[in-house]
């Protein structure tokens, strides 16, 4: 045992932390007294003081936990608490507890709180109360209680989770006993079924076992003390008491207090229980009202009749009866009382005279079943002959329209009912009665027809239609289609038709169209609606969208010409597939025909040789000619298409009876690309060309002349520059004034035979002359020179 307490011990100075406060440690409400809860550890100089361990105070305040005990072990205070020999830990009562230490090592003080949870023990439940004790628990009854009646509920905390089996241990064996009490699972104690009357001023012991849980269970004690009944010494002055009060007395109201003799009595009402009107006084036997007392709502309260209990508070068994009847009094103070309280109706338009809108249902709360007057009083500026009251019943007088704008109106009234009493009571009853539009009329349109040209844009307005309906508001309709064709589509609210697809007068030329109309917003019931519906015809105008087509379009021929003779080379046939009743076109050759050799005489292609030239010999020549095929007639756009025909012309002097032509088309498994284009060219007339043709002559003549002008002026340029050079070389050699002026004339007379051209020159120097010390300008190209 020693050696366990050590083992303790180093395990708690190991794995506790000490110095850190606060301290949270938790225990179980099974544990007894001795019981350790917390070693402490500190450290404490050897030369101070030796230290101490307090517990100052405890909360809540108990005994259960002893002072705190400090020793030293190895170097270190070891400090320990425990709990006391009062220790009786519960849950139920404190499950929270806190304790404040104090250790002391010198003038070193530290403070700090300690928590200790005490958890519960659910294998350690037991009895606890008065049931508990050696005494047990004293319950007191009457000797006049009713068999089987209830006379304890045992308690224990704790259980209630718990299905507790409880029975009675103890003997209960006549003549001791009249019957044997019992107790159920909820800890009803209940008494004998033969009652204890005679069992006056005997207590009964009965031992209670409970058990719970697995093999757990606790005892207790319960005593039963019958009291007798003494004579009664309670009494009324008088046995019943008749009380007549007005209906309008308001709840709370006294009606009567009752006296009874006796000592610390009570009063109760026996019945009826629970009492609707009226309540007494549990101390001082007032009786009150509790509801209004209304008779035309709850005639039943005409009469009552109550019977009031007076009892001694400690023997509720000494107690006396008393009847009391209320009479109340009929008081005329409300009006007529009328259902509905407000008449809100609707009629439609179509009711007939004497259609019934409502009954009126009144009564007087003051006299219930008398006789009420009506009266039908308008407010509004309406028709007063529109509605009538009969009695109680309100009805349609008038023929009611609400096609015509601001015929549909409200009508406001009053219906006042009066009663009898005195003074006479007044109930209005107002009245709202609307008339609702119908229905009556289904929308109708007239048939139309359109016509559109089939090469028409999509989204293209064809028309309208225009649909009527006589209800109000008048030509409130939607357009739909009818299981027409989706090339054409209706707008919804305004009844234009549109163009949704493309168009082929080849494929259809007229279309029927079903438009469905449909009112809306004309009856009080906005899915009450009438339909109607119009046909209209819808007619595709022709237009040229197809281009022929030829058969085959591409052909390569061979022919054999003879020189001064035209030869049929082949004929165009085409077609256009779409419209095989158009036959009438127009061929032209627009390439390849480079030397005018053939012509069209209609479809026919005809090699001409009858163009003057010069005689060429036999040869194999390649002509690729492309016809443009255009459509005639009135119908435009023409669309054209072009066939490719490929001649190969062999050509011979001597005449042949028969010209032969090799034909050569394109398979059936290789057919050409069929490429159809309206090209747009420009032919200009034979006067135009003549005038062309003669200004282009006029204009070349005029360049030559130009061009023969410019080569002879330059031609005179080049041989200026030698004279001049001449001229000067034999004026140095002469040096006389004579021969200068010789040699001055001789230069005036070639530069006046020289062109004009000379006279521009450029001098670029300038010097003197050594002889006769004049300036001149010279031409360093030249040579020509200009005195100063």
């Amino acid at each position: 045992m020693v050696l366990l307490r050590l083992l303790v011990l180093l395990f708690a100075l190991v794995v506790s932390d000490l110095h850190s406060l606060p301290w949270f440690i938790n225990v179980s409400e099974s544990q007894g007294p001795g019981t350790v809860l917390q070693f402490f550890s500190f450290n404490c100089s050897s030369y101070t003081p030796t230290p101490t361990l307090e517990l100052l105070n405890v909360q809540p305040p108990t005994t259960f936990f002893n002072p705190p005990s400090l020793a030293r072990w190895q170097g270190t205070y070891v400090g320990k608490l425990t709990l006391s020999s009062s220790a009786r830990l519960d849950a139920l009562m404190v499950n929270h507890y806190k304790l404040w230490l104090k250790f002391t090592c010198g003038n070193y003080v530290t403070e700090g709180p300690l928590f200790v949870d005490v958890q519960r023990d659910l294998s350690h439940i037991q009895c606890a109360g008065q049931f508990a004790s050696p005494a047990g628990e004293m319950i007191r009854v009457p000797e006049t209680v009713r068999p089987g009646a209830r006379l304890y509920i045992l308690l224990l905390p704790g259980l209630e989770l718990h299905r507790a089996q409880m029975s009675i241990i103890s003997a209960q064996d006549p003549p001791h006993f009249p019957g044997p009490f019992s107790i159920n699972e909820q800890g009803w104690l209940q008494a004998p079924s033969q009652g204890l009357l005679g069992q006056a001023q005997k207590v009964f012991q009965l031992q209670i076992s409970v058990s719970f849980g697995q093999r757990q269970s606790c005892q207790g004690m319960v005593m039963v003390k019958v009291l007798p009944v003494s004579s009664s010494q309670v009494s009324f002055f008088e046995q019943a008491q008749n009380i007549t009060i007005p209906e309008n007395l308001a709840p709370g109201s006294e009606v009567v207090e009752v006296w009874a003799r006796g000592v610390n009595l009570r009063y109760e009402i026996l019945s009826p229980m629970p009492s609707p009107f009226f309540s007494i006084g549990h101390a001082d036997g007032v009786v009150r009202t509790t509801a209004p007392l209304e008779l035309a709502r709850t005639p039943g309260t005409v009469v009552s009749r109550l019977q009031v209990k007076a009892f001694e508070r400690h023997q509720p068994w000494d107690s006396a009866e008393l009847n009391l009847t209320m009479n109340v009094r009929l008081v005329n103070l409300w009006p007529p009382r009328c259902l509905p309280a407000l008449l809100v109706s609707q009629i439609p338009e179509t009711a007939p005279v004497g259609t019934v809108l409502t009954t009126l249902t009144c009564e007087d709360p003051d006299s219930v079943g008398a006789t009420l007057d009506y009266k039908l009083w308008f407010r509004s500026s309406s028709d007063p002959a529109s509605l009538c009251l009969y009695d109680r019943v309100l009805e349609v007088n008038a023929t009611l329209d609400c096609d015509t704008p601001g015929s549909c109106f409200q009508h406001a009234a009053s219906i006042l009912v009066l009663d009898g009493g005195q003074p006479q009571m007044t109930t209005e009853v107002p009245v709202l009665v609307m008339v609702t539009p119908v229905n009556e009329f289904s929308p109708a349109c007239a048939s139309r027809m359109f016509r559109v040209r089939e090469d028409a844009a999509p989204h293209t307005l064809l028309g309208s239609v225009v649909g009527t309906d006589m209800d109000y508001p008048h030509d409130n309709i939607e357009y739909y289609t009818s299981g027409g064709p989706p090339t054409f589509a209706v707008d919804r609210l305004s009844g234009e038709v549109h163009l949704l697809g493309p168009l082929d007068y080849e494929q259809q030329r007229v279309y029927r169209l079903t438009v469905l109309l449909i009112d809306h917003g004309q009856d009080q019931n906005p899915n009450c609606h009438r339909s109607g519906s119009c046909t209209i015809t819808i007619e595709v105008e022709d237009v040229n969208d197809h281009a022929p087509e030829c058969e085959p379009p591409f052909q390569e021929l061979t022919i054999y010409v003879p020189l001064g003779r035209s030869v049929e080379v082949t004929k165009v046939s085409c077609r256009i597939p779409q419209e095989p009743q158009r036959l009438a076109f127009s061929y032209s050759i627009v390439g390849g025909n480079s030397q005018n050799r053939f012509i069209l005489q209609g479809a026919m292609l005809v090699h001409s040789d009858l163009v003057l030239g010069p005689f060429w010999p036999e040869q194999r020549n390649t002509y690729e000619l492309l016809i443009c095929v255009a459509d005639a007639g009135p119908s435009i756009p023409h669309l054209s298409t072009t066939a490719t025909i490929v001649v190969h012309p062999v050509f011979s002097k001597a005449s042949r009876e028969a010209t032969s032509i090799h034909r050569t088309t394109v398979p059936s498994m290789m057919t050409p690309m069929l490429v159809t284009d309206t090209e747009a060219f420009w032919q200009p007339q034979p006067w135009f060309v003549v005038v062309l043709t003669a200004t282009g002559a006029l204009l070349l003549l005029v360049l030559g002349w130009l061009l023969g002008r410019l080569l002879q002026g330059l031609a005179h340029l080049l041989q200026a520059p030698s004279k001049l050079a001449q001229a000067l070389l034999l004026n140095t050699i002469q040096g006389t004034k004579g021969s200068l002026e010789g040699f001055m004339e001789v230069p005036k007379m070639e530069i006046s035979q020289a062109p004009s051209s000379i006279k521009g020159l450029h001098y670029d120097g300038r010097a003197q002359d050594s002889r006769t010390g004049r300036d001149y300008l010279f031409n360093t190209r030249m040579g020509a020179r200009r005195w100063l």
